[in-house]
């Protein structure tokens, strides 16, 4: 099964129920290009300090552009679901699982709705769930890239990856590289988890998901692959 996102236009943004238990990830895509202009317009009073600081650290304006039309769009829907102004959405971050830091998953304060957010230039993909998501989206890597990772991820999908020519080596890397980071962000890890240790599978559909989680490929256009890891129960 394939996930389809809806669109969501900055402009358009209106009151929302929060998912429920139980109830599927909420899966909004955001076009970079169409969306830029009425985010750059609102961010200033919208973004908070920390992330108006972040905007302004990026070196290309296109990723500063993509970086404050994610966060835009997650502000305006994290305040349709609490029913409050975009600028007074109360994020935090949750303590690392690994180190108890303050550096794990993104979150609101009292712990709802829970979200993720995942932003290429071209597009930023949004998951919102009544338990811990994560999500990613990639655009399709370039051989070099492929070549310098694929031999750390997990055994099996090693031995799965060095069968393929080259060509369906880059596009299977990308699923699998999505699928595990939106794990790896469900459970607020991060890449400091190493990527060997959990299997997600390469071929078109994915694995069954490591244990309490699922795990479900989005679809997002050619060019780029997408996943949403929700945790169960």
């Amino acid at each position: 099964m394939t996930l389809v996102p809806e669109r969501f236009t900055v402009a358009a943004a209106r009151p929302l129920t929060p998912p429920g238990p139980g109830d599927p990830p909420r899966l909004c895509l955001v076009d970079t290009a169409a969306n830029a202009a009425a985010a750059v317009h609102l961010a200033p009073g919208l973004l908070d300090r920390q992330e108006r600081e972040r905007a302004s650290a990026f070196h290309f304006d296109r990723d500063r552009v993509s970086y404050i039309t994610a966060h835009v769009a997650l502000r305006l829907l994290l305040a349709a679901y609490l029913g409050t102004r975009p600028g007074a959405v109360p994020l935090t971050r949750e303590t690392c699982p690994m180190c108890g830091g303050p550096h794990g998953r993104p979150a609101v304060e009292g712990g709802a709705p829970h979200f993720s957010l995942s932003h290429c230039r071209e597009m930023t993909l949004l998951a919102f769930a009544a338990s811990p998501v994560g999500v990613d989206v990639e655009a399709l890597p370039g051989r070099e890239a492929v070549d310098g990772v694929w031999r750390s991820l997990h055994p099996a999908e090693v031995d799965e990856l060095a069968v393929l020519p080259l060509e369906e080596r880059r596009v299977a890397f990308a699923r699998t590289w999505a699928r595990k980071e939106a794990y790896l962000k469900g459970l607020g890890t991060g890449l400091a988890r190493e990527l060997s240790e959990d299997y997600v599978g390469s071929g078109p559909a994915p694995a069954g998901g490591p244990k309490g989680w699922s795990l479900t490929d989005v679809a997002v256009g050619d060019g780029h692959r997408a996943a949403v890891a929700v945790r169960l129960g």
